[in-house]
């Protein structure tokens, strides 16, 4: 199996140690930077039509909200319209999910925050059950724990209630 050398990464998630690290690798549609991700992600998915084409390689998946890419690597590209689920950070994303394994999406969490009086990432697991299944690698487009995504919903919406 031929991979493609991950960058060195740093562990940004204390529930699974899994790193989010953007390497330098170009997206060939958009030039944005893209993020390592392993083939064993890439593969549950694409769409059924589109498994053979995804080989033995691992990928990177594009970081730019505006670039119809999704994966891509030195032998294929893949668009956000061949996977199986929306990429949430991808314009028109919907549903947006912040978990992918527990379905639980960008409003869920607002919703916990705003009426719910969650303040912390443990509340808004406890209240919306994200971050109980740990299948990230395949369910997540970016092979790592939602923890961070997570993270990010929950201080905006923290600053909406405060603001109110």
């Amino acid at each position: 199996m031929q991979n493609i050398n991950p960058p060195l990464t740093s562990a940004c998630c204390p529930q699974c140690g899994a790193s989010r690290e953007i390497s330098e690798e170009r997206c060939p549609s958009c030039n944005a930077k893209g993020l390592y991700v392993k083939n064993l992600t890439v593969r549950h998915l694409v769409e059924e039509r589109f498994l053979e084409k995804v080989g033995e390689e691992d990928y990177y998946l594009c970081m730019n909200p505006e670039c119809d890419v999704a994966y891509y690597n030195n032998v294929a590209v893949f668009l956000k319209d061949h996977l199986k689920v929306p990429i949430w950070f991808k314009r028109d994303a919907n549903p947006k999910y912040v978990c992918y394994c527990s379905k639980v999406k960008e409003d869920d969490v607002i919703k916990a925050v705003l009426q719910g009086d969650a303040s912390t990432i443990e509340d808004i697991c406890r209240i919306t059950g994200a971050m109980s299944k740990y299948e990230c690698e395949v369910n997540n487009p970016t092979g790592n724990c939602c923890y961070n995504i997570i993270k990010e919903v929950l201080e905006r919406a923290l600053v909406l209630r405060n603001s109110k």
